[in-house]
This record gives structure tokens, C-alpha cells and sequence, in this order.
């Protein structure tokens, strides 16, 4: 069983910056590619990020690339989202998530594809 608890949400200006963060215990943090998804009022849960167990490969979603930057310690078992230049419309519960079987290439983008969720962060951004 993997636990995971975000932290690091907030409320932000547009075309500010701001980091979650996601802790973990229970596993061997190396073992899982790391994902954060995230969910705006009333619409489906998406994929944001991923990035594999060694750290070596990363995924990203069109509409955050080149803004948002996933990485992980696995010293720490914490895995980071950078997210800079942001818009209204990045606002949304951000989630992490964890998955073994894409621990090494972090091409998973489905929910379905990630075994263990964290309860989410909320992070809100102003026009």
C-alpha cells in the first residue's frame, strides 16, 4: 500500500508561480512512476504530469508544457510540480498519484492507470 499526502496549494495571481508537493511512505518510492492530475469544478479528472521511478523520463499535458515542471527525490520519496506562468484556468484540486507498471517510461495518462491517489490540493488562481 502506497500513502500519499499533497501539500503546497494556495491561492495565486495569474502569471505566478507556485509548487505541490506530494510525500509518500509504505513502498519503495523508486518502484512507481509519480503522476499529478488535476480536477476544476465540474469537469473530469486530468492528466497534468508523470515522471518515472528513476527520474529519467517526464510527461507532460499540451496545456502545461513548458510552464509546469514535475520532478522527485527518492531519497526524500517526495515527488514536486512547478508550476510558473499560471492561468485561471490551471485552477483546479491537483492530485498525485502512483503506478508500477509505468515506473520506468512515465507514459501513463489515464486515472484507470494509476494505482494509489493522495485526497488532493486545491490551487486557485486570480485573473
Amino acid at each position: 500500500q502506497v500513502q500519499l499526502v499533497e501539500s503546497g496549494g494556495g491561492l495565486v495571481q495569474a502569471g505566478g508561480s507556485l509548487s505541490v508537493s506530494c510525500g509518500t511512505s509504505g513502498q519503495t518510492f523508486s518502484n512507481y512512476a509519480m503522476g499529478w492530475f488535476r480536477q476544476a469544478s465540474g469537469k473530469e479528472r486530468e492528466f497534468v504530469a508523470a515522471i518515472s521511478g528513476g527520474g529519467t523520463n517526464r510527461k507532460y499535458a499540451d496545456s502545461v508544457k513548458g510552464r509546469f515542471t514535475i520532478s522527485r527525490d527518492n531519497f526524500k520519496n517526495t515527488v514536486n510540480l512547478q508550476m510558473n506562468s499560471l492561468k485561471p484556468e490551471d485552477t483546479a484540486v491537483y492530485y498525485c498519484a502512483a503506478d508500477s507498471s509505468s515506473r520506468r517510461t512515465a507514459q501513463a495518462t489515464g486515472v484507470s492507470q494509476y494505482e494509489f491517489w493522495g485526497q488532493g490540493t486545491q490551487v486557485t488562481v486570480s485573473s
